[in-house]
């Protein structure tokens, strides 16, 4: 009897255990490598989500989240890219930050999801590629957006595998998306309309040069120039940086000048202009800015600002040696399309 109660224990016991096994963890496994690391360390966040997580000396992390199930942003310390998390997930990642976009890839448990968001971004970036859709005109964009459209759903409903949540949200999102690119599209279209190749351009008179000074555009009369309005607040802005250097290099002696133009203001440094203007000199002296650096005087009511409707930023702007517009919204320095415009100028 005795036999038969230790034996009934050890198979309660065993039950137990598998039951233990069986369930479900409230956390995700995330591991992975990144080649090319530009940090030690990488973020995963949402708008109530935040965890750093150590990036080894080898590229390799590993930790466990509890979050709610989702869309997170990895943020590697240079640029991020979505992935979906959800309790129970081993999931691992793969990237290369030379090629960031186009080499992450995902394995294990939950991959499917993540590597959708990945071929999904990837997608995006090839069908609203702005410099290609900035040479149709009013109808020939409209037609292009039904083709988009269309695109962007056999996308989704092809989704396989694909947490249900992302597939009906992305759904959703195709027309608001669209119609906000049309929007901006609209408003570029317009842009160059209104201030057309050849037309004489917006300028500005005595702005603070950072080496010292005042300069005005009429003292670059005979060169083309290149400007970049900006701010020190702008990731956007700051993303271009390491393109802008290896630009003004590459045109070193050539007939053309940079111009950085900054229109840091009192609203974005605390209401001081004082603060604005040493924020900016800081930020030119740490960073090793080259070109020529100046300092907008009424920020976004800038003369130049105002005349060229820049209501966003980073802006580029390229004026020839007669002082006349080539384009008031030329390609980022990060852009191939920038050495064929300038090609195309001669430069």
């Amino acid at each position: 009897m005795k036999k038969i109660v230790l034996l009934l224990v050890a198979v309660l016991a065993m039950i137990s255990c598998e039951k233990k096994e069986s369930a479900p963890k409230d956390y995700v496994t995330f591991s992975g490598k990144i080649i090319n690391k530009n940090s030690d360390s990488a973020v995963i966040r949402s708008r109530t989500y935040s965890k750093t997580i150590h990036v080894n000396e080898e590229g390799t992390f590993k930790d466990t989240l509890k979050v709610a199930p989702g869309v997170y942003s990895f943020f590697d310390g240079t640029e991020s890219t979505n992935v979906f998390l959800k309790n129970g997930y081993n999931l691992n990642m793969t990237i290369d930050t030379k090629m960031f976009d186009e080499t992450v890839k995902y394995s294990g448990e939950g991959a499917e999801s993540s590597n959708f968001l990945a071929e999904h971004s990837l997608l995006q970036e090839n069908i609203l590629n702005m410099d290609e859709l900035l040479k149709l005109d009013s109808v020939g964009l409209s037609n292009k957006f039904v083709e988009i459209k269309k695109e962007l759903t056999n996308f989704y409903n092809g989704g396989k595998g694909v947490d249900s949540t992302i597939i009906d949200n992305g759904l959703k999102q195709i027309d608001p998306m669209l119609k906000y690119y049309r929007q901006y599209l609209d408003g570029e279209l317009a842009l160059r309309r209104d201030l057309p190749k050849g037309a004489v351009s917006p300028t500005f008179d005595d702005y603070e040069n950072y080496k010292g000074g005042k300069t005005s555009l009429k003292d670059l009369k005979g060169k083309y120039v290149y400007v970049d309005v900006w701010a020190t607040w702008c990731g956007p802005c700051k993303a271009e940086i390491p393109s802008l250097k290896e630009l003004e290099k590459k045109y070193h002696g050539k007939n053309i000048a940079f111009v950085s133009l900054s229109i840091d203001d009192d609203r974005s440094h605390g209401g001081s202009w004082e603060k604005a203007h040493d924020d900016w000199k800081k930020f030119v002296a740490e960073e090793e800015l080259g070109g020529i650096q100046l300092f907008a005087p009424k920020g976004w009511k800038s003369e130049f600002v105002l005349g060229y409707r820049i209501n966003g930023i980073p802006r580029f702007i390229l004026i020839d040696p007669k002082g006349k517009i080539v384009t008031p919204s030329a390609p980022r320095p990060s852009s191939e399309e920038l050495i064929k415009l300038f090609d195309s100028e001669n430069i």
